[in-house]
């Protein structure tokens, strides 16, 4: 989809099917610059009425749009999204002029998102408009201009950009999740165990907008994206034991690094994409190896006849963080990318596994760990050394992964009863969501 912006910048965008280009159009004069405000100590409150459809054609669309952008602000709990269900009493605005700013502020608003959508065949322009009820200035203008494709990229969009206008903060409504899942429910050929197929998957990071990106019908499992989000590398048995391939998902290219001949498995991108770290047991025993992306000048980094497994590399690219079970249960160690200063963080734990490391400006590692029949979602604050628990008990939850702004984790759970499935929560433990509903699905890693 092409989208055009208000401003001046051309931006890549990724959408589910292709990259695209998005270009802005000139900036609206009456935009004020002005950060709205709440109550002292309460974030804004913000509504997002329905859409106005300028035809027929363009209601379903703007209906979309609408509903996706409450929930994009909403995810992030910086702003309050008055429920949609209480706005029935306020007259509806079939231009900006008409917004009844009184009956607006009546209800406790602090800002209204006012939006218009025309539909031509399958081209859309979208203009959104943020006011300020009390001064009942606009301060944040943008039109879009696009096909009615994908009418989610629309709000994905205007929802990141009003949190980094608003708030200064990188949202995450644009990015997307991998993770594997047997949902087609078939069965592994040529294998004396009966096991499911599994496929890994992409979609948007609400869930929505789901497609496979593997098809040979065999074990293909956990997936990381890279940081520039244009690729998926992930560990398949389509050689009848487990080796790295990496999905170049907008190019409909595959790469194979480790090039077959040994096992290998669970690679994970360094943060400027250049090297991928991974376990290997080319030398007999499971170990911690990195190569360059292109699988050249692979070096060993760990030496001990324990497992080693799980890496994941520190913000700056200097530490991995990993799993061994060299105490006689799995826990979580750290050491230098160099192979120095090797350390164990996790202590008090009877057995912790998966861990991930934050990206910036937080400074810690989140890991599953064994409490009782089953796991929750852990994180260790490297700088203080303490570990608070954000799950409790609901299922077994595991494979946490950190969201590129650091506040929020995807992690699979069984709390459900309905088989292995993806949520979100916050760094904190709250803002639970459930993103997947079909199959089991697994290992989940949350792209930039």
């Amino acid at each position: 989809m092409v989208i055009a912006v208000a401003g001046g910048l051309a931006i890549a965008v990724a959408d589910t099917t292709a990259t695209r280009t998005l270009q802005d159009a000139p900036q609206q004069p009456s935009e004020v610059a002005v950060v709205i405000s709440g109550d002292p100590g309460t974030p804004p409150r913000y509504a997002v009425p329905d859409f106005v459809a300028m035809n027929p054609e363009a209601a379903d669309v703007a209906k979309t749009i609408s509903q996706v952008l409450w929930d994009d602000l909403a995810f992030e709990r910086e702003f309050y999204l008055i429920p949609r269900d209480t706005y029935s009493t306020i007259p509806t605005a079939r231009t900006a002029g008409q917004i009844p700013f009184a009956s607006w502020r009546e209800l406790g608003a602090d800002g209204v998102i006012f939006g218009s959508v025309q539909r031509t065949g399958n081209n859309v322009r979208v203009e959104i408009r943020l006011f300020n009820i009390r001064t009942q200035q606009s301060v944040f203008s943008k039109e879009y201009t696009g096909t009615a494709t994908n009418p989610r990229l629309f709000a994905h969009i205007a929802s990141d950009e009003i949190h980094q206008q608003q708030r200064s903060l990188r949202g995450v409504a644009r990015t997307k999740l991998a993770f594997s899942s047997d949902r087609n429910r078939e069965r592994v050929g040529g294998t004396v165990q009966n096991r499911d197929v599994k496929e890994v998957y992409v979609s948007d990071y609400d869930g929505a907008n789901s497609r496979r990106i593997t098809a040979n019908r065999q074990l293909n499992i956990m997936p990381v994206w890279s940081p520039d989000a244009r690729s998926v590398a992930y560990t398949s048995y389509r050689r009848g034991y487990p080796d790295l391939f990496i999905a170049m998902i907008y190019d409909g290219v595959q790469q194979e690094p480790t090039k077959g001949g040994t096992q290998n498995w669970l690679p994970m991108f360094s943060p400027d994409g250049t090297r991928i770290a991974f376990t290997s047991s080319r030398d007999g025993n499971a170990e911690l190896y990195i190569m360059n992306r292109d699988g050249s000048g692979i070096r060993r980094l760990t030496n001990h006849p324990a497992i080693d497994t799980t890496p994941t590399w520190s913000p700056t690219g200097t530490q991995i963080a990993f799993t061994s079970d060299r105490a006689g249960q799995p826990q979580i160690y750290v050491i230098g990318a160099d192979g120095l200063n090797l350390r164990r963080l996790t202590t008090a734990e009877s057995y912790a596994d998966r861990p991930t490391w934050s990206p910036a400006p937080f400074n810690e590692i989140a890991f599953a760990a064994q409490t009782g029949p089953g796991y929750d979602v852990k994180i260790y604050d490297l700088a203080t050394g303490v570990t608070r628990q954000i799950t409790f008990g609901e299922g077994s939850n595991e494979s946490p992964a950190y969201s590129p702004n650091g506040r929020h984790l995807a992690f699979t759970s069984t709390r459900t009863g309905r088989g292995v499935q993806v949520y979100t929560i916050g760094r904190d433990g709250r803002g639970l969501k459930q993103v997947t509903r079909e199959g089991n699905n697994y290992t989940p890693s949350w792209s930039n």
